[in-house]
């Protein structure tokens, strides 16, 4: 089968999968994950096309965080999508990789991406979690996960390891500190960098609106 072929079939095949989805972990999330990743490889060259669109249509597909944490789920799945499509064990072994290495591990934690196929798909993959999307995809999972708002009593950590980052159930607005914040500085590629620059000044806008809301601050608007 044609690789084009392939791909638009393995993107039906996850749009049937994840589409109405509500945590923010849906068919458009990939789709953009899908676009940004396109738009990095052709910033970097280098990169084997195949494998990013791949790797970033299925990097969802069995997400650790909807299977109680099993880390395992997500590569079995995308192992046995690629396997019904014929393609060869090297190619499997490369877009299953990415996606077991994709998750952001916690703010101490390394999430090292060994191939320039996976560094642009992480890129990508961190770049949909800032900025204006990322702030709607943060609330939309908070939600989703009954969790609060924001607690002034509840401190932001520092996770030092995955399974400390999965287990935690903080206030939304940690999130930004734990986790969104601090992508601007992981991201590989100079292109996503580039791109991260706007996103996180609009999350830091944001967390001082939101802080001058919060405590009744904000008095500065003209009649």
């Amino acid at each position: 089968m044609q690789q084009q072929a392939i791909i638009d079939k393995t993107a039906a095949y996850v749009k049937s999968q994840l589409e109405g989805e509500g945590s923010g972990h849906d068919w458009w999330h990939i789709f953009r994950v899908w676009k940004s990743a396109l738009y990095i490889a052709s910033q970097e060259r280098g990169a084997d096309i195949f494998i990013v669109e791949l790797a970033a249509l299925l990097h969802d597909i069995g997400d650790h965080k909807f299977h109680n944490g099993d880390e395992t789920v997500g590569p079995r799945l995308v192992r046995e999508w690629l396997e019904k499509q014929l393609l060869e064990e090297e190619l499997i072994a490369a877009v299953c990789a990415i996606v077991s290495g994709l998750s952001y591990k916690g703010a101490s934690t390394s999430s090292a991406m060994p191939t320039l196929e996976g560094r642009i798909v992480q890129d990508a993959d961190r770049l949909d979690a800032i900025g204006a999307i990322g702030i709607a995809r943060t609330f939309a999972y908070g939600g989703h996960k009954g969790r609060e708002l924001y607690n002034p009593a509840i401190e932001p950590v520092l996770h030092d390891n995955f399974e400390s980052y999965k287990s935690n159930t903080a206030p939304t607005i940690n999130h930004f500190y734990e986790k969104l914040l601090l992508l601007k500085d992981r991201m590989h590629t100079p292109t996503a960098r580039a791109l991260a620059e706007k996103r996180h000044q609009y999350m830091e806008n944001f967390l001082s609106q939101f802080y001058a809301e919060w405590n009744a601050t904000d008095h500065s608007g003209n009649s």
